[in-house]
């Protein structure tokens, strides 16, 4: 076996002995809810081996509440602590009394609300925040830019330029949040994966420290959920059940086991002596 191979076993192995394992949910877990294979027995599986397996996404849409019952629906249970999203991670930038103007839908809106920070529509915003929404139009971006220009800040909650769904993909809140950058000419601090910010908030609600070799991650995208594990110093699962690009082989972004879905990657995992 080659250096290279021998270190790639080697990580994978990893996998097989992790005690935390923190997944992506669209693109791995569902497609707009729906459930990408047996996801709920995959995951049942792995708890049954006292691996606590827990959730961190980029969508910054749903609310906590719609996200734990999309869960419960696929018959996953899952609590507030369990999940992180990129909403959480944009509302970590601003300051409680802070007010803001939002391009963005319940999740984020619900944690601007957590944090203290103040939603407004007129003037007198400090900053403006895009996350993903179906209500984006030319007034709401016209607002938007203009918030963000007034006030000198622009926050995104992510950079994904689509969204996978079971019809194909979507514009995600990277292209929403590149109209508003463009309209206003501010440059965007971004939020969610893989940024410091989520990393931050992950290593808090699922209390891990960077390099900890009992912790993996799983995702769909190497340029949000790869970067991240990159960053964090740990292992990478990428599966092609989301938006996984085709040229990925090429990607700089280590990969220690790759599969079709998740449910393929844990049975994989499992089998692996």
């Amino acid at each position: 076996m080659s250096r290279g191979a021998s270190a790639r076993a080697s990580t994978a192995s990893a996998f097989g002995s992790a005690s935390l394992w923190i997944v992506d949910l669209d693109g791995v877990v569902w497609l707009s809810g729906e459930p990408i294979g047996e996801v709920a027995k995959a995951i049942a599986s792995l708890r049954a081996r006292d691996v606590r397996v827990v959730f961190a996404t980029n969508n910054s849409a749903p609310t906590t509440a719609e996200l734990l019952g999309r869960l419960e629906r696929l018959g996953v249970t899952a609590s507030a602590e369990d999940l992180v999203s990129s909403a959480g991670a944009a509302a970590s930038l601003l300051e409680p009394g802070q007010s803001v103007r939002a391009l963005a839908e319940g999740g984020v809106l619900e944690a601007l609300d957590r944090r203290g920070v103040i939603t407004v529509d007129g003037d007198g915003a400090e900053a403006a925040i895009v996350g993903w929404s179906r209500s984006f139009d030319f007034d709401s971006l016209a607002a938007t830019a203009s918030a963000a220009r007034r006030s000198g800040r622009l926050i995104g909650t992510n950079q994904d330029p689509v969204h996978p769904t079971p019809t194909g993909l979507q514009p995600g809140s990277g292209a929403l949040l590149a109209a508003v950058a463009t309209a206003s000419g501010i440059q965007p601090e971004i939020a969610g994966k893989p940024h410091e910010p989520m990393a931050a908030l992950m290593r808090r609600a699922f209390e891990f420290e960077v390099g900890d070799s009992s912790v993996v991650m799983i995702g769909d995208q190497p340029a949000t959920d790869g970067r991240l594990a990159e960053r964090l110093e740990i292992p990478f699962g990428l599966v092609d059940s989301g938006v996984t690009p085709a040229g990925v082989d090429g990607f700089d972004t280590p990969v220690a086991v790759r599969s079709a879905d998740l449910v393929t990657l844990v049975e994989e995992v499992l089998d692996r002596p």
